[in-house]
Order: structure tokens, then C-alpha cells, then sequence
């Protein structure tokens, strides 16, 4: 493998941010490249500022290269005008840490932790002069994997993969590398890559599409079933590691040269969540709950502080303050010497458990907002998601906020929810102005600020059947949210795109008939479809037109409970019948209580790993159960914590978060 940085050079002043593309960040490996080792390039399919930071990426980064048989360097997307210059100048993509050509690697392995970066996924692919279509790569190119939430559902881009990874990467990269490795080293009888994907496929949690068919009749997926062949399963379990003690990573934290998004020390404390919101994937298809154990926190953020020279640390999970004893933790690392000064944040706060008093306490960063996520504007509304807040739950902790200094606090809430009427709708303006009261009782300006998303329907939860709103019928809710916000002094409105909802909505719930939507939208310039500013719906309507492809049918239909779905082969862990029964129950108003700290619900989560959700306390924390929430800072329009920037990260393979 030889580097291309001489070429870079020349034109690096050229593009917008150039130090993307550099490397040379503190905790960068130099890689030991062999003949006999499987090389990896750990692909984020965004650009470095958003990438670099992913906790899931760095993890296996490091794991990756302590091994004997393998190697990983990194790369991201390059960002349009970087793209435009290579494809100028015939420069194929490359790595960031020795600016290696990406097809001289064993693997290229992607994060695909949202579904709008699919296209991106192809213009990697194209930069790096691989075949878009597995079917059409031969023995030299690099075996194609994919990871991250949206492998629950990896139909959509099937075709374009070799292999998809369901769950957590720590073990199963090692096993692939061990496969690669050994099929590199034989020199007589070697496998074809037929066969290396054969062999692959007998893996725990990994899925081969190739080896499986789909069947479709009258315009429905019936079944997907697998080809004769070996190592093909019926269907495919995620990946769980039980102990994650055994897993302190990442041990040397990467420190970017230039400015990303939560640039920080991230200390992962547990994975999984019991919450049981019905709306949340990641909550989902992360369990069972695993706690890290209270004295490797400490010893992670003391080491973590003096290598990088942060000043502020972040407690990750779905869920922070859900962990057991977490005003223990926050207490030890806050008194550390090493610590000292700095600033604490969690992704998450429940408004009951973990007060914004305590939240004070813990931090010294100057307060500029609080942000909760109540999601719907009634109680009869949140009960039908599970996110089990009161009103007077919110009105409790916005109180603590305003009284303590918080003049600004910002709410998050979803629309077209499953049952929503036009009451919950507004619900959302009426909790937001008695919120502004509140505030009034101690400043003479208060603000609220209201945050409003489209609801998508996800893979493995129990929304997972309900036909989601339309685009029409999302922008009437988001119309009347505005003209009744404008009534109200202090209070000001945001909304996500609603046409960007409907493909997240197409492409999170589709099936192999999209493989070609993906491409048409792609050779139409269609990048970085998550950024507003590229986002063009028109692409994938002419798209799926040209397919003979409904918006209707994929996105806004509701499914029966005996259709077969595109990711009915792939378990994250959860029994369909359970989410079937829990999707009855929302329909019914009726919540379930977290599962932690009540009888199991046969779920399906814990079965076979022989644990029930690891925590250092048997016993609920004080509060009780009831009344989830989150509390955290915003910062240009980013849902983030306590102290600066925060957005949940998941650990699935590459995979973060949402």
C-alpha cells in the first residue's frame, strides 16, 4: 500500500476545511500493514467533523489494531467540494491516518446509523472505484460491510453490500478478521470470495444478503428466505456482549486538529435502556441494560483527562442518569484532583430521578438553556408512546431550572405520532405557554423555545407497523402549531422538514426495490441528503416514479400483523409478538412500566445471554419509575447536555446514534 498525500497536498487549499483530510490527530495509530493481517478502513459516511467524534468508530479503531491479524485506519466522506476535486483530478478516496487508496484494503466497513446517508454510501464507493452492486465485484476488490441501527433493516441497500453486522462489534470484528486473515494467508486452495462470504455468514450476527432471495407478489414482499448454500440461518441474532468491564474502550481517545461536533472526553457507562419508549429504536434494540462498573468510570475519565487535555467529560448512554448510583459517580470524578476544573455532562436526565438541582451542582459552565424532551404534548399521548411524564413532572424540573438561573429552556416534541388528534397537537403550544408562566415567576423575559420532528416509524419497536402521517398531513400539524405560537410572547417555533421525514420514512421500513431509488437519487447528485442545504425531495420522488415505485405503499400504509416485513429475518433481540402485543397496548392508552425494576415481560432481550439486565442496584432509584424525561443543553439546534454538546451515541458495530 503506498500513500497519495503527495497528490493531496496540491490542491488541499483549494477545498473548505482542508484539515478533514489531513489526520495526524492525538491518538492516532500508525498502522503495521501485512501481507498476512486483514486490513480495514472504518468508513463514516459524513463528514469528519460529525464522524470523528463517534464513540462506536474509535472503539473499533482501537480493538482492531491491538490484534496480531488485522489493521484498521479511518475515512469519511469527503464533503462536495473535496469530492468534485478528486474525481478532477482522478483521486480515488483515501484514509485519514497514512492517506492510503481505500480499494488496496481487505474491508471497508461503513457506519450506518441514519437512513439519509445511503447516498453517501455509494459515493464512497464510487470515489474508491469499487462496484456499487456485490454481484458485480471480483476476487481483488474489498469485501463491503456495513454496521450501525440500520442494519436491523439493511434491505434498501442490500445490493450494495457484502455483509451487514446486527449488534455490538467488539467480539464479531475480531472473528472477521481471524476469517480475512487466514483466507489472505492461503496461498494453495484458496477460497473464492463466494466462499469467504460463506464463511463469514456462519458467524453469530452476521448477515449475507446474497445468500438469501427475496420473493414479492402483486407489488408485497412475501418472503425472504435462505439460497441452498451453508452457513445460512432462517434467522440472524444480534451480537450482545454481556460483560462490558471487559471492553474499556476507547482506552486513548481521538483529539481532532479542528473543530468537530461534541469535542470532548466520552466515557461510555452502560448500554441498553429499559424505558420501553415505543417510538425509540435505540432503546429497543439495545437491550438488555449493561452497567459498566463504577470504578472503571473513574479510572476511564481521571486517564482520559490527563491524555487528552480535556476539561469536560461526557457520561454516555441512552439514559445517563438511569445509572445505578450515578450521583456516586458524578461525586467521585467531580472530586478527583486530576478532574479539576471540569465540566461534567450526561446526554440525559430523568426530570424525577436526577433533578436539575443536582445538575447544578455538578457542572460550573455558565447556564444558557435546559432542553426536555416530553415528545407529546398530552398524557393521554404519552402514555400511548410509554414516555411516562407527567405534566407536573416537567412543570417540577422547569421550575428548578428557572429558579436556579435558567432563563431559557427549550422543549423537543414529535408529530404524527401513532393516534395524535389535533388536541395533542396543540397540546404541545399549551404545555409550552404554562412552562413560559412558570418562567415569568422569576424573570421578566423568559423563552421557550419549541423543537418539533416528524415521526418516522422504526425497524424492531413496536410502531414498527403504523403507516406514518403524510407529508401534507405534517405540515398542516406543523402550521397549526405556528399560528398558535404566535399568540404567545417569549414562545418561538422550529420544525424538521417534513419531506425529509417521508424518505427517512421510505427508505426505514423499504425493502431490495429500493436498491436502484438509491442509485437513480445518487448519480443525480443527490449527497448529503441529511444536510438541508443538499436535501432535494424532488430526487427521490422522480425516483421512485421511475421505478414504479408509491410513496404511499412504503411510507404512509400501515402494515397487518401477518405481513411479512423486510427485516423478519433479523432479530434484534425482541419477540415480534411481544411488540405486536405492546403496539395493542399503545393503541389502548395503556403504558408499561421499566422492566428493571418490575416481573419480566418476556421481551426476548435477555433470553439466551444469561443475563437480566446488569446494574449495580437491585433497587429503583429514588423517584421511582415513573416519569422519564431529559434535560439537556441545545446549541444551534443540536439536542445536547448540561454543559456544552451532547447527542446519544449508540455503540451498535459502527453505530451511533440518533
Amino acid at each position: 500500500m503506498s500513500s497519495i498525500w503527495h497528490e493531496l497536498e496540491q490542491f488541499l487549499d483549494n477545498v473548505e476545511k482542508p484539515a478533514r483530510y489531513i489526520g495526524g490527530e492525538d491518538g492516532m495509530i500508525l498502522p503495521e500493514h501485512s501481507p498476512k493481517k486483514a486490513s480495514w478502513l472504518l468508513i463514516y459516511p459524513d463528514t469528519y467533523e460529525i464522524g470523528l467524534p463517534n464513540q462506536g468508530l474509535q472503539i473499533l479503531y482501537e480493538i482492531l489494531n491491538e490484534r496480531c491479524d488485522s489493521v484498521a485506519e479511518r475515512s469519511y466522506a469527503p464533503w462536495v467540494d473535496m469530492s468534485r476535486e478528486m474525481r478532477k483530478r482522478k483521486i480515488p478516496l483515501f484514509s485519514v491516518d497514512t492517506h492510503r487508496v481505500a480499494a488496496e484494503f481487505d474491508i471497508l466497513a461503513f457506519n450506518l446509523s441514519a437512513e439519509l446517508v445511503y447516498t453517501n454510501l455509494l459515493e464512497c464507493l464510487d470515489l474508491s472505484d469499487v462496484p456499487f452492486y456485490s454481484k458485480d465485484r471480483k476476487e481483488q476488490d474489498p469485501i463491503v460491510i456495513a454496521g450501525g441501527h440500520c442494519t436491523y433493516n439493511p434491505e434498501p441497500f442490500a445490493d450494495f453490500i457484502d455483509v451487514a453486522v446486527l449488534g455490538d462489534g467488539e467480539e464479531v470484528v475480531g472473528e472477521i478478521s481471524e476469517i480475512v486473515s487466514n483466507w489472505k494467508s492461503k496461498s494453495e486452495n484458496k477460497m473464492d470470495r463466494n466462499g469467504l462470504l460463506e464463511e463469514l455468514a456462519g458467524l453469530p450476527g452476521v448477515y449475507v444478503p446474497s445468500l438469501y432471495e427475496t420473493t414479492f407478489s402483486d407489488g408485497r414482499l412475501i418472503s425472504i428466505s435462505p439460497k441452498l448454500g451453508k452457513n445460512t440461518n432462517d434467522l440472524i441474532e444480534k451480537r450482545t456482549i454481556s460483560d462490558l468491564a471487559a471492553w474499556p474502550y476507547p482506552k486513548n481517545q481521538l483529539v481532532p486538529l479542528t473543530e468537530v461536533v461534541h469535542d470532548r472526553l466520552n466515557v461510555e457507562i452502560f448500554r441498553g435502556c429499559t424505558r420501553g419508549c415505543r417510538f425509540c429504536q435505540a432503546g429497543m434494540i439495545t437491550r438488555p441494560v449493561r452497567e459498566r462498573p463504577r470504578e472503571q468510570i473513574v479510572s476511564m475519565v481521571e486517564k482520559g483527562l490527563k491524555r487528552t487535555g480535556y476539561d469536560e467529560v461526557s457520561l454516555t448512554s441512552l439514559s445517563s442518569a438511569d445509572f445505578s448510583g450515578i450521583e456516586n459517580v458524578i461525586s467521585e470524578v467531580m472530586t478527583q484532583d486530576s478532574c479539576s476544573p471540569v465540566s461534567l455532562s450526561l446526554p440525559s436526565l430523568r426530570v424525577d430521578a436526577f433533578t436539575v438541582d443536582t445538575a447544578s451542582q455538578m457542572q460550573q459552565a455558565r447556564r444558557t438553556g435546559l432542553t426536555f424532551a416530553p415528545e407529546a404534548g398530552t398524557w393521554r399521548l404519552r402514555q400511548v408512546i410509554n414516555k411516562l411524564i407527567s405534566d407536573d413532572d416537567l412543570f417540577a424540573a422547569v421550575e428548578s431550572a428557572y429558579s436556579q438561573g435558567w432563563r431559557r429552556v427549550k422543549l423537543y416534541f414529535l408529530i404524527g405520532l401513532p393516534t395524535e388528534t389535533d388536541q395533542d397537537t396543540l397540546g404541545i403550544v399549551d404545555l409550552s405557554e404554562k412552562t413560559l408562566e412558570i418562567g415569568r415567576k422569576y424573570h421578566k423575559n423568559p423563552s421557550v423555545t419549541v423543537s418539533v420532528g416528524g415521526f418516522v416509524p422504526k425497524p424492531g419497536t413496536p410502531f414498527q407497523w403504523f403507516g406514518q402521517n403524510t407529508e401534507k398531513e405534517l405540515l398542516r400539524k406543523i402550521y397549526l402549531l405556528r399560528d398558535a405560537a404566535k399568540k404567545i410572547r417569549g414562545l418561538k417555533l422550529k420544525w424538521h422538514d417534513s419531506r425529509a421525514t417521508v424518505v427517512e420514512g421510505i427508505l426505514s421500513r423499504g425493502d431490495r426495490r429500493l436498491a436502484p431509488v438509491l442509485e437513480k437519487v445518487w448519480k443525480e447528485g443527490g449527497v448529503f441528503q441529511e444536510w438541508s442545504e443538499h436535501f432535494n425531495i424532488d430526487l427521490w420522488r422522480n425516483a421512485m416514479q421511475e421505478e414504479g415505485l408509491s410513496v404511499e405503499d412504503f411510507a404512509y400504509r400501515h402494515r397487518e400483523e401477518d405481513e411479512v416485513l423486510p427485516w423478519d429475518h433479523l432479530s434484534a433481540g425482541l419477540h415480534k409478538d411481544f411488540l405486536w402485543q405492546d403496539w395493542r397496548d399503545a393503541l389502548n392508552n395503556q403504558g408499561l412500566e421499566d422492566c428493571r425494576w418490575t416481573p419480566c415481560y418476556d421481551c426476548g432481550a435477555c433470553t439466551g445471554y444469561g443475563i437480566e439486565h446488569v446494574v449495580a442496584s437491585a433497587v429503583p432509584p429514588a423517584g421511582g419509575s415513573q416519569g422519564t424525561g431529559v434535560a439537556s443543553i441545545q446549541d444551534n439546534g443540536i439536542m445536547v447536555s448540561i454543559s456544552k454538546t451532547e447527542t446519544t451515541e449508540s455503540l451498535e458495530f459502527l453505530g451511533v446514534n440518533e
